[in-house]
């Protein structure tokens, strides 16, 4: 069985810092792309970042300069370090990767979601 568990979450004022992991764990034989994704209340869920598996990172233009998405390939985890955050960053924060697993081949799995809220 194929786990994503993230951490991290919490509550932060204006303009303060956090990081949220996500490790891997199960019969994985590779792990592709990782990415965080992030949903508010009454909207979509968007892709917020993600990293090749040869450290090619990628962000919405929301969170470039602010946001630093890595990943430790010998700990199967992916971080999100989130600088500067702002009321508007408030959302459930989702980790993904895209994983060939044993039997159940190639596919998108995820996290349970870890909650960022930003207030004073």
């Amino acid at each position: 069985q194929v786990q994503l568990v993230e951490s991290g979450g919490g509550l932060v004022q204006p303009g303060g810092s956090l990081r949220l992991s996500c490790a891997t764990s199960g019969s994985i034989f590779s792990i592709y792309d990782m990415g965080w994704y992030r949903q508010a209340p009454g909207k979509q869920r968007e892709l917020v970042a993600v990293i090749t598996s040869g450290n090619s990172a990628n962000y919405i233009d929301s969170v470039k300069g602010r946001f630093t998405i890595s990943r430790d390939n010998a700990k199967n985890t992916v971080y999100l370090q989130m600088n500067s955050l702002k009321p508007e960053d408030t959302a459930v924060y989702y980790c993904n990767a895209h994983m060939a697993v044993v039997f159940s081949g190639r596919r998108d799995y995820w996290g349970q979601g870890t909650q960022v809220t930003v207030s004073s």
